[in-house]
């Protein structure tokens, strides 16, 4: 059996401390210039409707709901803002964490030809963006692109406001959905309820791909309460709407 040789003399192990930027007693945060705010946000697939019929579809983490409204903000230059500026139907469609690595080979690739001069360097144009993710779609039932197959919920909207962000290089976009498809799995039975145990979105973090973590507790405005657990610490206390 392979082993540590018994003359072998060994060193004590130095362990290096990660460098922490410390704050000061006036202000115990840093002050700090990311490239990006994507501090956490769900992955959408969003699915839309080419000139000549056929599907794009583009992955983004810029999206949050309103009631029925889902808005979304895009890139200006983009075969899906030029989709929607035409064709305002789309689906939202939301993967799971498991599908990360379809929403990866995504990333790199646009439906514009030639690929606008604002988009990443290492950017090329694909025209089969389901078959290049490896993913296959399902029709739609009040819109005409298609479904993205697989993915727990989908969304099917139409873009009722489109407008330029304060920057000048995003659109925002105001989404009506007008129906929602869901996995038998993450519905609590016999409700049109998600159940939030059994629904984990793809979360994108700083450039990162993550799942939920558990449960911390719920709001007093859920509909599917469940056994409440402690907070971790250090969460603030409080109730999002």
């Amino acid at each position: 059996m392979a082993g540590i040789e018994p003359s072998l003399t060994l060193l004590p192990m130095k362990i290096v401390e990660p460098r922490v930027r410390p704050g000061s007693d006036a202000d115990p945060c840093v002050s700090i210039e990311p490239s990006v705010l994507y501090f956490g946000t769900p992955v959408v697939l969003l699915s839309t409707e080419n000139a000549d019929g056929t599907a794009n579809l583009a992955p983004m983490s810029s999206a949050w709901a309103l009631g029925h409204v889902v808005v979304l903000g895009l890139g200006a230059d983009g075969q899906t803002a030029h989709n929607l500026a035409a064709r305002p139907e789309l689906v939202i469609n939301l993967p799971a964490p498991g599908q990360w690595q379809a929403v990866e080979r995504l990333a790199p690739l646009t439906g514009r030809d030639p690929v606008p001069p604002t988009k990443h360097a290492g950017c090329r144009f694909e025209k089969d963006k389901f078959g290049a993710a490896g993913l296959s779609s399902l029709p739609s039932h009040t819109v005409r692109p298609p479904r993205v197959d697989g993915c727990p919920l989908q969304l099917e909207a139409r873009a009722e406001h489109i407008r330029p962000d304060a920057s000048g290089e995003f659109l925002i976009v105001e989404a009506h959905v007008t129906k929602v498809h869901a996995d038998p799995r993450i519905v609590v039975p016999g409700t049109d309820h998600i159940d939030p145990a059994a629904w984990s979105p793809l979360i994108y973090n700083f450039r990162h791909y993550f799942g939920l973590g558990p449960e911390l507790g719920h709001s007093y405005r859920s509909t599917t309460p469940r056994e409440q657990t402690a907070a971790a610490p250090g969460v603030e206390e409080g109730t999002p709407a």
